[in-house]
């Protein structure tokens, strides 16, 4: 174990969990694009928040994406149905568990998506997490931060944040924290990476 860390702190979508490409068309690719807009749109991270329902989302939807509302329900659906965990990801977090750390979740995302993440088995190894529908506040705003230092009384000296969108990371670092850029595009590479910083 390295010797100053001793806990180790996850976001999940594109780090812990994704979905396979190989198993979408390019229509729910299409769709799905605006989550990989810089910042997301508003409405995502109001749901991300907690402060939106799923059918309030249906119906951003269906205006931002000019689709019906059964549509834009089954693209919901599917999007929840086809997040499985990065094979690399799931070995380390095995590993790093193993290895003797503690490990948390510190992640935006709403409610229906966390309530399924939460039944694959990869998430039975974390000890704790910090869920922003949960707590009503998202990454990069501090009290995010502040609500998992304070919950598990961690150290930040003592602790790393990976992420894949370096304002999340960045915020961290503010605390103290170590941050890692994880690059959600070569899962393979991050892990390979942190395999060194770590085990």
């Amino acid at each position: 174990m390295s010797q100053r860390m001793k806990n180790i702190i996850f976001d999940l979508g594109g780090v812990v969990f994704a979905r396979d490409r190989s198993k979408c068309s390019p229509e729910f690719i299409e769709f799905w694009s605006l989550l990989r807009e810089n910042p997301m749109p508003h409405f995502w991270i109001e749901y991300d928040r907690g402060t939106l329902s799923i059918e309030q989302v249906v119906d951003e939807l269906v205006a931002y994406r000019n689709a019906t509302p059964d549509v834009c329900r089954q693209m919901l659906r599917k999007a929840i149905d086809l997040q499985e965990a990065r094979i690399p990801t799931a070995a380390l977090i095995a590993d790093l568990k193993a290895a003797g750390y503690k490990l948390y979740v510190l992640s935006n995302m709403s409610l229906e998506f966390i309530q399924f993440l939460r039944r694959l088995p990869v998430y039975s190894h974390f000890d704790g997490e910090v869920v922003s529908c949960e707590e009503l506040t998202v990454k990069p705003e501090p009290r995010i931060y502040e609500i998992l230092l304070s919950r598990y009384g961690l150290d930040p000296c003592e602790s790393m944040f990976i992420d894949d969108r370096p304002e999340n990371t960045e915020a961290a670092a503010a605390f103290g924290i170590k941050p890692f850029v994880f690059d959600a595009k070569s899962p393979e590479s991050s892990c390979q990476e942190l395999r060194s910083l770590l085990l």
